[in-house]
């Protein structure tokens, strides 16, 4: 089972070289299970036991199952993220080098890691914006070959590179397009159009991304690891995206949310410090019925897990990590606590998400940064200042976060896979502030 779920999530991945395609993958996966997409500038008509979701920017979706015996029913959310760190492709793409390169204009998207860029098989995928006689509609792009490359510059002309460099996007992290042949000003923009079968002219807008090339891995001494890009965030939105099919109860929404823009903060429309989130379950709460007064009260029991990645201890630099709050890859879903609140999670949090765990049969660690560190931070308590509700902070370990080749656990996305499951299983109900009960 393990290398199964591994198998579909790499595949997953595979096919989402994009925020925008990793939705559409989340979309299909969707249908084919029987749910009904709404529009947010229409009416929505919600029934008990039905199957919905809608999409913003065509970047973040959030879905929903309603159950049959709503008398006292909550929210149980999920949420994770479907950006990675990357380059953003320029409006005017082309630089001229000589007259003999062309290369493309790109920006950072992201805290990335710089070097492990350089030297490997690049392309670009995203959206455009295409002119139809119909009138404008958007078409997903994926120039389905290795396109770019961002070349290292040789040690011989930087006899200090080992010693330590410092990127600057402007200049290192330029990929090459061409070098000689036939190539003229606009042969980037005509090659985005040759794959839409659209004239160049009639582009009115692009959203373009570099992604790693690279054929994803499943490796170690008893292929007990995998490598692949994009893994923060895909990983969790793939497995939390598998419980959510596979889990239901009666007595709540089921809701699972995955968001763009974390990596550059979620002050987006589409983000999770958009209203969002807010949005559907209001107009969830309102289509079933319910009033104002309803809907606070099911907030009260409501429950968010915010799935989110996490460091594991690196083999060659354990004095990175706490000595004991650390985690390791293999060996279950990560916990993450922090004082300053970068993360959700309190006591109550992790007790329920603990008694989630128990019931699941899965093993749970837990992550804190080092006192003298300050760590990064996550969606739960962005989109918490929308929509208020219990929550906790959880993701699979993984090592070179934010490298376009990331490396985690085999048997985390089944433990993620599982605990999931489980928590769409259960009704969360609350008995007072910091009680709770779990309900099969």
């Amino acid at each position: 089972m393990d290398q199964q779920i591994t198998r579909d999530l790499v595949s997953f991945i595979k096919k989402s070289p994009s925020v925008f395609h990793a939705v559409a993958q989340i979309e299909a996966q969707l249908l084919a299970d029987g749910f009904t997409q709404l529009q947010e500038g229409q009416g929505w008509t919600i029934a008990p036991g039905g199957k919905y979701y809608v999409k913003r920017n065509g970047s973040s979706i959030i879905a929903w199952k309603v159950g049959s015996d709503l008398s006292d029913y909550n929210f149980q959310v999920t949420a994770s993220h479907c950006d990675s760190p990357t380059f953003k492709v320029k409006e005017n793409a082309e630089l001229q080098v000589a007259g003999k390169y062309t290369q493309l204009n790109t920006e950072g998207y992201g805290g990335m890691l710089c070097a492990p860029w350089l030297d490997r098989p690049l392309s670009v995928a995203g959206r455009a914006i295409v002119k139809t006689e119909q009138g404008y509609e958007t078409r997903l792009v994926n120039v389905d070959r290795d396109l770019v490359l961002i070349p290292n510059v040789a040690i011989h002309m930087n006899r200090g590179v080992n010693d330590g460099l410092k990127y600057n996007n402007q200049i290192d992290m330029i990929p090459l397009f061409s070098a000689g042949g036939e190539q003229k000003q606009g042969a980037f923009k005509a090659l985005i159009a040759g794959e839409l079968g659209v004239d160049v002219e009639d582009i009115l807008g692009l959203d373009l991304y570099l992604y790693n090339r690279m054929a994803p891995a499943i490796w170690g001494a008893e292929n007990e690891l995998v490598s692949c890009p994009q893994l923060d965030d895909l990983q969790c939105a793939y497995t939390s995206l598998q419980g959510f099919l596979r889990g239901s109860n009666a007595k709540s929404v089921n809701v699972y949310a995955c968001f763009d823009n974390e990596e550059v903060g979620s002050r987006t429309k589409q983000g999770a410090a958009s209203t969002f989130l807010y949005d559907v379950l209001k107009r969830v709460n309102t289509a079933l019925g319910k009033d104002e007064e309803g809907y606070f009260r099911a907030l009260t029991s409501s429950f968010l897990l915010s799935c989110d990645n996490a460091h594991a201890v690196h083999p060659n630099h354990p004095e990175k990590t706490d000595k004991v709050n650390c985690v390791y890859m293999n060996e279950g879903i990560v916990i993450k606590s922090n004082a300053a609140q970068s993360y959700t999670s309190d006591a109550v949090g992790v007790a329920i998400f603990k008694a989630i765990c128990q019931k699941a049969g899965v093993p749970v660690q837990f992550f804190a940064n080092r006192s003298d560190e300050r760590g990064g931070g996550t969606l739960g308590n962005i989109a918490m200042m929308q929509v208020s509700m219990n929550s906790v902070d959880i993701g699979l370990p993984q090592l070179a976060m934010h490298s376009p080749y990331e490396t985690a656990g085999v048997k985390d996305s089944a433990y993620m896979v599982r605990a999931v499951e489980t928590f769409y299983n259960c009704h969360l109900s609350t008995t007072g502030d910091g009680n709770f009960r779990l309900e099969d």
